[in-house]
């Protein structure tokens, strides 16, 4: 062979060896997430879910791709979202709030599920139950339904001449009601007028303030929504407005500017759901992965804001905090 001719068929080896090499590479697994709120208001819980799926040996665009998915607080756009996630071939589906699991377990009954909900998924039928949840679905439960008796606690502590507190809630999230039946029987307990307003829109929710202010609630509680909490900068400015003390469901409500938070750690469960969505894409099962329980409870207290409303927090309430923003 003429030296000319093994040069240009070297070559074109060389140029054709790493195509095909690089036809040879798998695809990264495609990932779903899907949420019922905005972007813009859950940033902090993505990072944390990036960070549970590192735990599990995943990095997006390095091993893993993520294809999200938002409802920007319009649950009636889940189903088709869901159906487009499932069009990409994916992986496993993080379903990280209570209105998205329940899409999820409706659509497919094949492609494992990671789900984070504020309620008790069995009650939700979500899973059979928490140790065993067979199927294709299994993840973190913060159960934030039952948090209302200790949120109106703390502001019977802190407004002792209060007689009447409102509560904000979003009428189209399913936990809403139990949420409510909660509130309503802590509030008689305590003496309470409880005023019920239902946002589900930002305009609802300027109204809900509107009507809250004419009707002299003292306080309010923040129920824990995914609309709501993704539109806690709107909420904390008008609870600014109209100088009324609030209580929240996270804590990025208090570091953003708000009174006080008490709640599960959501952050805290993200992460978790990252973990179980990084070990079903390595081969886990999600019907051998028993449902994690969120425990860890924390109440967020922001002196900054507190002194702008006059009021000074109690000793107590002090050294309850597990963090308190000066």
């Amino acid at each position: 062979m003429k030296r000319r001719e093994f040069i240009t068929l070297f070559a074109g080896t060389a140029v054709a060896w790493p195509v095909a090499v690089r036809a040879q590479q798998p695809a990264l697994p495609v990932i779903g997430f899907l949420n019922s709120a905005s972007p813009e208001g859950y940033s902090p819980n993505v990072a944390a879910f990036r960070e549970g799926l590192k735990q599990a040996g995943y990095v997006e665009g390095l091993n893993a791709t993520i294809e999200y998915r938002w409802a920007q607080g319009q649950y009636d756009r889940l189903p088709a979202l869901l159906a487009d996630l499932l069009r990409h071939d994916v992986a496993v589906v993080a379903a990280t709030s209570t209105p998205a699991a329940r899409a999820a377990k409706a659509a497919t009954s094949t492609v494992p599920i990671v789900f984070t909900t504020g309620d008790d998924p069995v009650e939700l039928g979500l899973v059979a139950s928490l140790n065993r949840p067979g199927g294709n679905i299994t993840g973190v439960a913060n159960i934030t339904a039952e948090l209302g008796s200790k949120q109106l606690g703390l502001l019977r502590e802190l407004l002792p001449g209060t007689s009447s507190v409102a509560v904000l809630v979003n009428p189209n999230f399913p936990s809403t009601e139990k949420e409510l039946k909660v509130a309503e029987t802590a509030a008689r307990v305590l003496g309470l007028r409880l005023i019920v307003l239902r946002a589900g829109t930002e305009r609802e929710i300027e109204s809900a303030f509107a009507r809250m202010a004419q009707q002299g609630s003292g306080a309010l509680i923040v129920g824990a929504d995914p609309f709501l909490i993704a539109s806690r900068d709107q909420i904390i400015a008008l609870a600014a407005h109209h100088a009324i003390p609030a209580v929240y469901p996270v804590r990025q409500f208090a570091v953003s500017g708000g009174l006080m938070s008490y709640g599960t750690d959501f952050l805290d469960s993200y992460r978790q759901a990252g973990v179980y969505t990084g070990r079903i894409v390595r081969g886990a099962k999600p019907a051998d992965l028993p449902v994690q329980r969120s425990t860890k409870f924390e109440l967020v207290i922001n002196f900054k804001t507190a002194k702008a409303l006059g009021l000074t927090i109690p000793n107590s309430m002090q050294l309850l905090a597990d963090e308190v923003i000066e």
